[in-house]
């Protein structure tokens, strides 16, 4: 599943954890999706196109909550979007109070959107 030794989070490990126990469908991790770019996503289903970024410290003015923080992220996210990739956006909350509610949806997103 992992392509990368690069250090995970303990909200992407928490991710990893709830996503194999709810039985979907493997991933790689720290994809770098963009060809100039170091952008990566946390999580990609690259045939499908379709990626999850999980941010953390959005109580506690995290990167993804200050100002340039969040509008790299929104550059990265839109310029994503462009080239076709569908980014699912989780916070810690989601992760941890309604894992099965968060992940469910886009683990069926998925293996609907499955290409053979």
């Amino acid at each position: 599943m992992n392509e990368t030794i690069l250090k995970q989070s303990s909200l992407e490990r928490t991710f990893e954890t709830h996503w194999i126990q709810l039985g979907g469908p493997e991933f790689y991790s720290e994809f770098r999706f963009h060809p100039e770019r170091k952008w990566r996503f946390d999580f990609a289903w690259r045939k499908q196109k379709v990626a999850v970024e999980v941010q953390g410290g959005t109580w506690l003015q995290g990167r993804h909550t200050r100002g340039a923080g969040y509008a790299a992220d929104c550059e990265k996210l839109n310029t994503a979007t462009l080239m076709g990739w569908r980014v699912f956006t989780l916070t810690s909350d989601m992760l941890k109070n309604d894992p099965a509610g968060a992940l469910c949806p886009i683990i069926q997103f998925i293996r609907d959107n499955e290409v053979w």
